[in-house]
Protein backbone atom coordinates (compact mmCIF):
# COMPACT_ATOMS: atom_id res chain seq x y z
CA UNK A 1 0.00 0.00 0.00
CA UNK A 2 1.40 3.40 -1.02
CA UNK A 3 1.73 6.26 1.45
CA UNK A 4 -1.22 8.08 -0.12
CA UNK A 5 -3.43 4.97 0.02
CA UNK A 6 -2.32 4.35 3.60
CA UNK A 7 -3.25 7.91 4.57
CA UNK A 8 -6.66 7.60 2.92
CA UNK A 9 -7.31 4.34 4.73
CA UNK A 10 -6.26 5.89 8.05
CA UNK A 11 -8.50 8.93 7.48
CA UNK A 12 -11.47 6.67 6.79
CA UNK A 13 -10.96 4.63 9.95
CA UNK A 14 -10.25 7.68 12.13
CA UNK A 15 -13.38 9.38 10.80
CA UNK A 16 -15.44 6.35 11.76
CA UNK A 17 -14.02 6.41 15.29
CA UNK A 18 -14.69 10.15 15.63
CA UNK A 19 -18.27 9.79 14.36
CA UNK A 20 -19.01 7.11 16.93
CA UNK A 21 -17.63 9.20 19.79
CA UNK A 22 -19.64 12.22 18.63
CA UNK A 23 -22.88 10.32 19.12
CA UNK A 24 -22.07 10.64 22.83
CA UNK A 25 -19.90 13.80 23.06
CA UNK A 26 -21.83 16.57 21.30
CA UNK A 27 -20.28 19.73 19.86
CA UNK A 28 -16.68 18.99 20.91
CA UNK A 29 -15.20 17.81 17.64
CA UNK A 30 -11.84 19.50 18.16
CA UNK A 31 -11.35 17.85 21.55
CA UNK A 32 -12.51 14.49 20.20
CA UNK A 33 -10.06 14.77 17.30
CA UNK A 34 -7.23 15.55 19.72
CA UNK A 35 -8.01 12.38 21.68
CA UNK A 36 -7.97 10.35 18.45
CA UNK A 37 -4.67 12.04 17.54
CA UNK A 38 -3.26 10.99 20.92
CA UNK A 39 -4.35 7.40 20.32
CA UNK A 40 -2.81 7.24 16.84
CA UNK A 41 0.43 8.79 18.12
CA UNK A 42 0.69 5.94 20.64
CA UNK A 43 0.68 8.57 23.39
CA UNK A 44 -1.54 9.45 26.35
CA UNK A 45 -3.90 12.34 27.07
CA UNK A 46 -4.66 14.36 30.21
CA UNK A 47 -8.11 15.97 30.30
CA UNK A 48 -8.25 18.84 32.75
CA UNK A 49 -11.78 20.10 33.24
CA UNK A 50 -14.66 20.56 35.65
CA UNK A 51 -16.93 17.62 36.60
CA UNK A 52 -19.86 16.68 34.42
CA UNK A 53 -18.68 17.73 30.96
CA UNK A 54 -18.20 14.21 29.59
CA UNK A 55 -14.61 13.19 30.35
CA UNK A 56 -15.53 9.66 31.45
CA UNK A 57 -18.03 9.20 28.64
CA UNK A 58 -15.42 10.22 26.08
CA UNK A 59 -13.10 7.46 27.29
CA UNK A 60 -15.92 4.89 27.32
CA UNK A 61 -17.09 5.88 23.85
CA UNK A 62 -13.55 5.60 22.46
CA UNK A 63 -13.09 2.12 23.92
CA UNK A 64 -16.48 1.03 22.57
CA UNK A 65 -15.65 2.36 19.09
CA UNK A 66 -12.41 0.36 19.14
CA UNK A 67 -14.00 -2.78 20.53
CA UNK A 68 -11.18 -2.59 23.07
CA UNK A 69 -10.83 -3.63 26.69
CA UNK A 70 -11.76 -0.67 28.90
CA UNK A 71 -10.92 -0.25 32.59
CA UNK A 72 -11.54 2.67 34.91
CA UNK A 73 -9.56 3.46 38.06
CA UNK A 74 -11.02 5.92 40.55
CA UNK A 75 -7.96 7.52 42.11
CA UNK A 76 -8.30 8.17 45.85
CA UNK A 77 -5.79 8.96 48.63
CA UNK A 78 -5.90 5.37 49.92
CA UNK A 79 -5.24 3.77 46.52
CA UNK A 80 -2.06 1.67 46.44
CA UNK A 81 0.28 0.91 43.52
CA UNK A 82 -0.73 -2.77 43.67
CA UNK A 83 -4.34 -1.71 43.12
CA UNK A 84 -3.24 -0.51 39.69
CA UNK A 85 -0.52 -2.88 38.52
CA UNK A 86 -1.70 -6.07 40.22
CA UNK A 87 -0.12 -8.33 42.79
CA UNK A 88 1.26 -11.83 43.33
CA UNK A 89 -1.04 -14.16 45.27
CA UNK A 90 0.01 -17.46 46.81
CA UNK A 91 -1.82 -20.47 45.38
CA UNK A 92 -2.13 -23.08 48.10
CA UNK A 93 -2.90 -25.85 45.62
CA UNK A 94 0.22 -25.39 43.51
CA UNK A 95 2.40 -23.98 46.26
CA UNK A 96 3.45 -21.13 43.96
CA UNK A 97 2.75 -17.43 43.60
CA UNK A 98 0.46 -16.44 40.73
CA UNK A 99 0.27 -12.93 39.32
CA UNK A 100 -3.15 -11.35 39.31
CA UNK A 101 -3.38 -8.53 36.81
CA UNK A 102 -4.51 -5.09 37.89
CA UNK A 103 -6.72 -2.72 35.90
CA UNK A 104 -3.71 -1.28 34.07
CA UNK A 105 -3.92 -4.35 31.83
CA UNK A 106 -6.37 -2.76 29.43
CA UNK A 107 -6.39 -1.14 26.00
CA UNK A 108 -8.08 2.07 27.11
CA UNK A 109 -7.43 3.00 30.75
CA UNK A 110 -9.31 5.86 32.39
CA UNK A 111 -7.33 7.26 35.35
CA UNK A 112 -10.15 9.27 36.89
CA UNK A 113 -9.16 12.21 39.12
CA UNK A 114 -5.54 11.12 38.96
CA UNK A 115 -4.37 13.97 41.19
CA UNK A 116 -6.31 12.58 44.19
CA UNK A 117 -3.87 9.71 44.67
CA UNK A 118 -0.51 10.01 46.41
CA UNK A 119 2.63 10.55 44.30
CA UNK A 120 3.72 6.97 44.99
CA UNK A 121 0.50 5.63 43.49
CA UNK A 122 0.59 8.06 40.59
CA UNK A 123 4.11 6.91 39.74
CA UNK A 124 2.91 3.33 39.31
CA UNK A 125 1.61 4.39 35.89
CA UNK A 126 4.94 5.76 34.66
CA UNK A 127 6.52 2.52 33.47
CA UNK A 128 3.37 1.41 31.69
CA UNK A 129 2.89 4.75 29.96
CA UNK A 130 6.46 4.96 28.71
CA UNK A 131 7.58 1.35 28.23
CA UNK A 132 4.22 -0.46 27.87
CA UNK A 133 5.09 -2.89 30.63
CA UNK A 134 4.84 -3.18 34.41
CA UNK A 135 7.25 -4.73 36.87
CA UNK A 136 5.85 -6.43 39.97
CA UNK A 137 8.00 -8.35 42.45
CA UNK A 138 10.90 -8.32 40.01
CA UNK A 139 8.89 -9.84 37.15
CA UNK A 140 8.09 -7.81 34.04
CA UNK A 141 4.68 -8.13 32.39
CA UNK A 142 3.95 -6.75 28.93
CA UNK A 143 0.85 -4.64 28.34
CA UNK A 144 -1.36 -5.43 25.39
CA UNK A 145 -1.23 -2.95 22.50
CA UNK A 146 -2.81 -0.56 21.88
CA UNK A 147 -2.44 0.86 25.38
CA UNK A 148 -3.92 4.33 25.82
CA UNK A 149 -4.26 6.24 29.09
CA UNK A 150 -6.84 8.99 29.46
CA UNK A 151 -6.34 10.73 32.79
CA UNK A 152 -8.66 13.36 34.23
CA UNK A 153 -8.29 16.01 36.88
CA UNK A 154 -10.41 18.85 38.24
CA UNK A 155 -8.60 22.20 37.86
CA UNK A 156 -10.83 23.97 40.39
CA UNK A 157 -10.83 21.81 43.53
CA UNK A 158 -7.43 21.49 45.22
CA UNK A 159 -8.44 20.15 48.65
CA UNK A 160 -7.19 16.59 49.11
CA UNK A 161 -5.22 16.54 45.87
CA UNK A 162 -1.58 15.90 44.99
CA UNK A 163 -0.31 17.86 41.97
CA UNK A 164 1.18 15.70 39.27
CA UNK A 165 5.00 15.88 39.28
CA UNK A 166 6.75 17.19 36.20
CA UNK A 167 8.04 13.72 35.28
CA UNK A 168 4.51 12.39 35.05
CA UNK A 169 3.09 15.42 33.25
CA UNK A 170 5.81 14.98 30.66
CA UNK A 171 4.56 11.44 29.98
CA UNK A 172 1.28 12.84 28.68
CA UNK A 173 1.44 13.70 25.01
CA UNK A 174 -1.26 16.36 25.32
CA UNK A 175 -3.41 18.16 27.85
CA UNK A 176 -6.85 19.16 26.64
CA UNK A 177 -10.16 20.40 28.00
CA UNK A 178 -13.78 19.98 26.90
CA UNK A 179 -15.53 23.00 28.41
CA UNK A 180 -19.24 23.67 28.64
CA UNK A 181 -21.39 22.81 25.62
CA UNK A 182 -23.24 25.57 23.82
CA UNK A 183 -26.96 25.93 24.71
CA UNK A 184 -27.89 24.37 21.36
CA UNK A 185 -25.58 21.40 21.92
CA UNK A 186 -26.87 20.96 25.47
CA UNK A 187 -30.41 20.66 24.12
CA UNK A 188 -29.17 17.91 21.77
CA UNK A 189 -27.62 16.14 24.77
CA UNK A 190 -30.98 16.19 26.56
CA UNK A 191 -32.84 14.93 23.50
CA UNK A 192 -30.44 12.02 23.01
CA UNK A 193 -30.84 10.86 26.61
CA UNK A 194 -34.65 10.96 26.91
CA UNK A 195 -34.94 7.16 26.82
CA UNK A 196 -31.40 5.82 27.21
CA UNK A 197 -27.81 6.98 27.19
CA UNK A 198 -26.27 7.01 23.69
CA UNK A 199 -23.18 5.25 25.04
CA UNK A 200 -25.14 2.00 24.76
CA UNK A 201 -25.48 2.50 21.00
CA UNK A 202 -21.76 2.93 20.29
CA UNK A 203 -20.39 -0.07 18.41
CA UNK A 204 -16.92 -1.12 17.24
CA UNK A 205 -15.91 0.36 13.88
CA UNK A 206 -12.26 -0.79 13.87
CA UNK A 207 -10.35 -3.73 15.26
CA UNK A 208 -7.45 -3.41 17.66
CA UNK A 209 -5.13 -4.76 14.97
CA UNK A 210 -6.24 -1.94 12.67
CA UNK A 211 -5.41 0.64 15.32
CA UNK A 212 -1.84 -0.69 15.45
CA UNK A 213 -1.69 -0.50 11.67
CA UNK A 214 -2.95 3.10 11.76
CA UNK A 215 -0.26 3.98 14.31
CA UNK A 216 2.37 2.61 11.97
CA UNK A 217 1.02 4.40 8.89
CA UNK A 218 1.19 7.78 10.64
CA UNK A 219 4.98 7.55 10.69
CA UNK A 220 5.10 7.54 6.90
CA UNK A 221 3.74 11.11 6.71
CA UNK A 222 6.53 13.33 5.35
CA UNK A 223 8.10 16.10 7.45
CA UNK A 224 10.35 18.60 5.71
CA UNK A 225 13.72 19.09 7.47
CA UNK A 226 12.94 22.80 7.85
CA UNK A 227 9.78 21.88 9.79
CA UNK A 228 11.74 19.64 12.13
CA UNK A 229 14.02 22.58 12.87
CA UNK A 230 10.93 24.77 13.35
CA UNK A 231 9.62 22.36 16.01
CA UNK A 232 12.97 22.30 17.79
CA UNK A 233 13.20 26.11 17.66
CA UNK A 234 9.77 26.42 19.29
CA UNK A 235 10.74 24.03 22.09
CA UNK A 236 14.11 25.76 22.53
CA UNK A 237 12.33 29.12 22.85
CA UNK A 238 10.43 27.81 25.89
CA UNK A 239 13.74 27.09 27.62
CA UNK A 240 14.90 30.71 27.23
CA UNK A 241 11.60 32.46 27.95
CA UNK A 242 11.96 35.07 30.72
CA UNK A 243 8.72 34.01 32.46
CA UNK A 244 9.44 30.29 32.50
CA UNK A 245 11.41 28.44 35.15
CA UNK A 246 11.24 25.19 33.18
CA UNK A 247 10.91 24.80 29.44
CA UNK A 248 9.80 21.79 27.44
CA UNK A 249 11.89 18.63 27.16
CA UNK A 250 13.00 16.83 23.98
CA UNK A 251 9.94 14.64 24.47
CA UNK A 252 7.92 17.73 23.56
CA UNK A 253 9.74 18.00 20.23
CA UNK A 254 8.88 14.37 19.52
CA UNK A 255 5.30 15.11 20.54
CA UNK A 256 5.04 17.99 18.09
CA UNK A 257 6.41 15.79 15.33
CA UNK A 258 4.08 12.83 15.95
CA UNK A 259 0.96 14.92 16.49
CA UNK A 260 1.82 17.01 13.43
CA UNK A 261 2.07 13.87 11.32
CA UNK A 262 -1.25 12.59 12.66
CA UNK A 263 -3.10 15.87 12.16
CA UNK A 264 -1.82 16.06 8.60
CA UNK A 265 -2.95 12.50 7.92
CA UNK A 266 -6.42 13.11 9.37
CA UNK A 267 -6.76 16.01 6.95
CA UNK A 268 -5.89 13.81 4.00
CA UNK A 269 -2.29 14.94 3.54
CA UNK A 270 0.87 12.85 3.45
CA UNK A 271 2.99 15.85 4.48
CA UNK A 272 3.06 18.20 7.48
CA UNK A 273 2.48 21.96 7.28
CA UNK A 274 3.48 24.71 9.75
CA UNK A 275 -0.23 25.14 10.54
CA UNK A 276 -0.30 21.58 11.93
CA UNK A 277 2.49 22.47 14.35
CA UNK A 278 0.84 25.74 15.40
CA UNK A 279 -2.53 24.09 16.02
CA UNK A 280 -0.98 21.49 18.33
CA UNK A 281 1.59 23.65 20.16
CA UNK A 282 -0.63 24.52 23.14
CA UNK A 283 -1.97 20.98 23.83
CA UNK A 284 1.53 19.51 23.50
CA UNK A 285 3.56 22.21 25.30
CA UNK A 286 1.22 23.88 27.79
CA UNK A 287 1.39 21.29 30.58
CA UNK A 288 5.17 20.94 30.27
CA UNK A 289 5.95 24.57 31.12
CA UNK A 290 6.48 25.94 34.64
CA UNK A 291 6.22 29.64 35.36
CA UNK A 292 8.71 31.43 37.56
CA UNK A 293 7.35 32.37 41.02
CA UNK A 294 7.30 36.07 40.20
CA UNK A 295 5.38 35.35 37.00
CA UNK A 296 2.56 33.50 38.74
CA UNK A 297 1.18 36.73 40.15
CA UNK A 298 0.49 37.91 36.63
CA UNK A 299 -0.21 34.46 35.23
CA UNK A 300 -2.47 34.53 32.21
CA UNK A 301 -3.72 31.89 29.88
CA UNK A 302 -0.95 29.41 29.06
CA UNK A 303 -2.23 29.35 25.49
CA UNK A 304 -1.43 33.06 25.21
CA UNK A 305 2.13 32.42 26.36
CA UNK A 306 2.59 29.61 23.82
CA UNK A 307 1.06 31.74 21.07
CA UNK A 308 3.49 34.51 21.97
CA UNK A 309 6.37 32.08 21.48
CA UNK A 310 4.93 31.01 18.12
CA UNK A 311 4.82 34.64 17.04
CA UNK A 312 8.53 35.01 17.80
CA UNK A 313 9.79 31.90 16.00
CA UNK A 314 10.19 32.35 12.21
CA UNK A 315 7.93 30.10 10.17
CA UNK A 316 9.75 28.13 7.46
CA UNK A 317 8.60 28.36 3.86
CA UNK A 318 7.63 24.78 3.08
Amino acid sequence: MSTVDSVEWTVERAQAITDQIETVIVGKREAVELVVVGLLCNGHVLIEDIPGVGKTMLARALAAALGARYRRIQFTPDLLPADITGTSIFNQKTGEFAFRQGPIFANVLLADEINRATPKTQSSLLEGMEEFQVTVDGATHELERPFFVIATENPIEYRGTYPLPEAQLDRFLMRISLGYPSPEDEVVVLERQVKQHPIHSVHPVVRKEEVLRMQESIRDVHIDPSLKKYMVDIVAATRKHPLLALGASPRASLGLMRTGQTRAALRGRDYVLPDDVKALATPVLGHRLILKPEARVREGDMASLVNGILDQVPVPAV
